[in-house]
Parts: structure tokens; sequence; C-alpha cells
């Protein structure tokens, strides 16, 4: 069958792919290949002695020089929009000081809400912008950013309205998810219930209406929700046809994974408390478990996601930075894969796998990208590497040459 080659506009040869295909061992690797693409999409992949004839006068024609090609990178959980920053209570923990007398100086959650209320729009999208250009210099073509430092309907739609503005401003896919159901404002201190009413009865509707958020989310957790009021969040949501996703089992074992797969959830996230029923249910929901290998290393956490159950049973495994000023002041997609591999003993084509196809299926783009094969984004990282393990091994030297969106250089 003979392959029309017109259509390319761009032609990578020389080059070494991972492809991250799930049905490929490890990487996906193809040696020595070629890859096309036509109108933003990958169009042919294959060893180079398979490669059809081309015209090179009508072709962009990129010699690869033996470097390795993966999916553009994707970090499928972070909270980049955000106001003022939390070094001061990083120095006060250090020193010392509890929780609580933390959070009675006016830190936490908190001191991040009033700081990102007092912000302007644009003072938010600058902050912002420079987070997310330093994952972009990583090799990150998606991102996730989560609203949830604003806490009442006008600073919730001004975060998410500034995840909507970087999208149109950086070439970078910007999902965006509602997670007002972050942690009770303090107005309504010891109400929660009124809170939540709060977050089902108007944020979700206005937000839905401006067409803002592309799932929704809730910290089901003893300091967040609980069961019954992340339920509640998940009804409404299910009314708006809005996917949804979760914090779960980061702290304690609430069940929260349990829920979430009974509403087709895209993911579950932390999981350092998931029981074996919660591994079960998120098998049985096709459900993605989002491990946070920042948050852990921060706080010091010493109890660890069930990684092994967790392979046991199938369940795709997704890494992300959690990047936030409280808990995971982290923005290097790289020193995730890293720590994904040091901390949580993942093998590094596991690591890969979780910041490209497995991350792509946590925020349900998994039909188009993730993964370097015929019709799909050609989101590509092109990097100066001997093998891809490389990825993993070091952090601090970033081997990334090229980055590409939609078939364009970007970096």
């Amino acid at each position: 069958m003979s392959i029309e080659t017109s259509s390319w506009d761009t032609l990578w040869l020389n080059v070494n792919i991972a492809t991250m295909a799930a049905e490929a061992a490890d990487y996906g690797i193809v040696e020595d290949a070629a890859l096309a693409i036509s109108k933003g999409k990958i169009s042919w992949i294959g060893e180079m002695q398979s490669l059809p004839e081309f015209d090179s006068s009508s072709i962009q024609v990129i010699d690869g020089e033996g470097r390795w090609l993966t999916p553009g990178l994707i970090d499928c959980h972070t909270h980049i929009v955000y106001g003022g920053n939390r070094a001061n209570e990083f120095e006060m923990r250090l020193q010392g000081k509890s929780y609580e007398e933390i959070a009675n100086a006016g830190g936490g959650i908190v001191s991040t809400v009033s700081a990102t209320r007092s912000s302007t729009e644009d003072q938010l999208f600058e902050s912002a912008s420079k987070r997310l250009l330093a994952l972009c210099k990583e090799g990150v073509t998606t991102v996730e950013i989560k609203s949830g430092y604003g806490l009442d309907t006008p600073n919730e739609i001004k975060m998410l309205t500034v995840a909507k503005r970087l999208e149109e401003c950086f070439p970078v896919t910007v999902q965006k998810t509602f997670l007002g159901a972050h942690a009770v404002p303090t107005e309504y201190s010891g109400n929660s219930q009124a809170y939540i009413d709060e977050v089902c009865d108007k944020m979700l509707p206005a937000i839905t209406d401006l067409s803002l958020a592309d799932a929704v989310d809730v910290f089901c957790e003893n300091i967040g929700f609980t069961y019954s009021e992340t339920q509640q969040v998940f009804e409404v949501a299910k009314k708006y046809k809005l996917p949804v996703k979760i914090h779960a089992e980061q702290l304690s074992n609430m069940r929260g994974a349990e829920l979430a797969s009974t509403y087709n959830a895209l993911s579950a996230d932390h999981l350092e408390y998931l029981s074996e029923e919660g591994v079960n249910k998120m098998k049985a929901g096709n459900m993605v478990a989002v491990l946070l290998p920042g948050a852990y290393y921060f706080l010091r956490e010493t109890q660890l996601p069930p990684i092994q159950l967790l392979r046991e049973e199938g369940v795709p495994i997704a890494i992300a930075t959690d990047a936030n000023p409280g808990s995971s002041p982290i923005h290097s997609i790289q020193l995730m894969l890293n720590m994904a591999c040091t901390l949580f003993k993942l093998t590094p084509s596991e690591a890969l796998a979780g910041v490209t196809r497995n991350a792509a299926k946590a925020l349900g783009l998994e039909q188009t990208k993730g993964v370097l094969a015929v019709g799909m984004d050609a989101d590509i990282a092109c990097w100066n590497i001997e093998q891809p393990a490389q990825l993993a091994y070091q952090f601090g030297v970033n081997p990334l040459h090229i980055l590409m969106k939609s078939g364009q250089p970007v970096v």
C-alpha cells in the first residue's frame, strides 16, 4: 500500500523514539527511526529503512542526529495560579513551630487564600506565567491547573480565567479543574456544610455558565471535606456533565477513591493511605492513580502509597508535581521523574509513562496525547540523551533540545 507523503509538513530523521505505547514493552522503543507530521498530527512513524519516498523540497526535514523523541510531558496535577508564597511558614517549621502555631499566626491555606483574593487577575497571570514557563522548559506541553485558593465565586472565576489566559498565551494545553472544595474559608469556619452548599448552588453553576472548567475536584480528607460532602459536589458535577477527580487518602483512609470510582472519576490523587479495597475499586472504575512525590518529599511523609498493589491490579500510575505554595513548591517535572524512582521505587519506564500516557488518561486526553503514534497530536520532546532512563536518572542538567507543540517548535 502506498503512503501519501505530499501532506507531510515536517519530517524527523535519524532519531530514536520512545513511543510510550501501552502495548509495547517498556518505552515502546523504535531505534534508527523517522517521524512525520501533518497539520499538527503525527502522520508516519517507523524505522528509517521503511521510510517511503518523499519530496524534501516541500517538507521541513530535521536531522535528529541520534537524539531521542518522547511525547511532550504532561503535568496532570498542579495549583500554579495563586498569590503570595509560604516561605515564612517553611522557615517557621524548621524553627520548631507547630502547625497550630503557624495557623494561629495566619499561616496555612488561609494566607494563600488571602493573597490570592487580594491579587488582580493580571498579577496572578504574571506569577503563574513564570511557573508555567519553568515546566515548559523541561518538556511539558500539557498541564492541569486547579483553582481552590479563591474559595468564593468571583475569586474562583478569577483563578480559572487566569488558567484560560495561560493557554491562550503559551504553547501549552491547559486543563482547568474547579477545586472550590479545597478548604473551608474563614467566613464559613465551623460550618463546612454551608460552604459546600455554596460550592454546589452558586459556584459550580456560575463557572459552568462561563465554560471555565474541564473537571471538578474535591479534597476529601479529615482536614478537608467529608465523604458525604464530596458526594454532594460530585452529584452536581454529574448534573453538569463534568468529569470528576479527587484528592484522596493523603492523610487517612476516608474511602474517597472508592466513592470517586462510583462516579467514573478520571483519577484519585495522593493515595498514601489507599486500601486494597480502594485499589480494587479504582481498577474497576478504570481510574488513574496520580502519585505526588514532591508533596511526599516536602512534607517528610513516611507512609508510601501502595505502589506494588497498584502494579499488581493494573491501575495506571501517573506522576505530577502538585506544584503549590504549601506542600509542594516545586516546578520541575524532571525532578518528579527522579523522585518517583528514588522515593516511590518506580522504574524509569514507569515514571516516564507516568508523565506521558498515564498522565494523559488522568486528564481524559488519552485519545490525542501521551503517546507517539499515527493520528496523535504532534506534541513532541527531543532530548540530548543516550537512553530514556537518563530522564529519571539525573536532574539539574536539562537535556531538552527541542520541544514541539502541535508540530511547531516552541523551545
